[in-house]
């Protein structure tokens, strides 16, 4: 009874141990490419950081002239330089990434999935309005957005 124990225990630890090799061994042998997101030399994270700093600054720096610490003359050059360097980290973070382009495609997307589900919901025998026409009620003719799906006044659906 005591060497089926051991035996299991011994089954165990091995494959724990198989699998921590695996998962150590696998981004060695894997051809998955690096996903840090590079923006000039530095990673996207560093430079959200920098930003979050100097923002934090800016606020510290309003502070501290609200509270009479610092010169009207030393804030604004302070101010200046802050608010500059956070302008060239935002825009270096825009200019970076693709994400406007993935915004866009996927806004088109789902406008587009949308419009299929409005015309399988109203039916083949039912034209849509145009595009920027308001629609009129048919049971109380009430004129409503474009984009309504439901009557403004009485509730029913367009």
């Amino acid at each position: 009874m005591g060497s089926v124990v051991l035996l299991t225990i011994l089954m165990g630890a091995a494959a724990l141990v198989g699998l921590a090799v695996l998962r150590t061994v696998r981004p060695l042998v894997s051809e998955r490419d690096d996903r840090t997101v590079m923006i000039g030399d530095r990673t996207r994270a560093a430079l959200e950081r920098e930003k979050m700093l100097a923002l934090r600054a800016i606020k510290e720096l309003e502070f501290d002239h609200s509270m009479g610490k610092i010169s009207h003359e030393d804030f604004r050059e302070m101010d200046a330089r802050l608010r500059a360097r956070a302008i060239r980290l935002l825009q270096q973070l825009d200019a970076g990434t693709g994400y406007r382009d993935r915004v866009e495609r996927d806004l088109a997307k789902r406008l587009g999935q949308v419009k299929d589900q409005v015309a399988s919901v109203r039916g083949a025998d039912l034209p849509s309005p145009p595009d920027g026409v308001a629609q009129t009620c048919a049971s109380c003719s009430t004129a409503n957005d474009p984009d309504a799906k439901f009557c403004k006044s009485c509730g029913r659906a367009l």
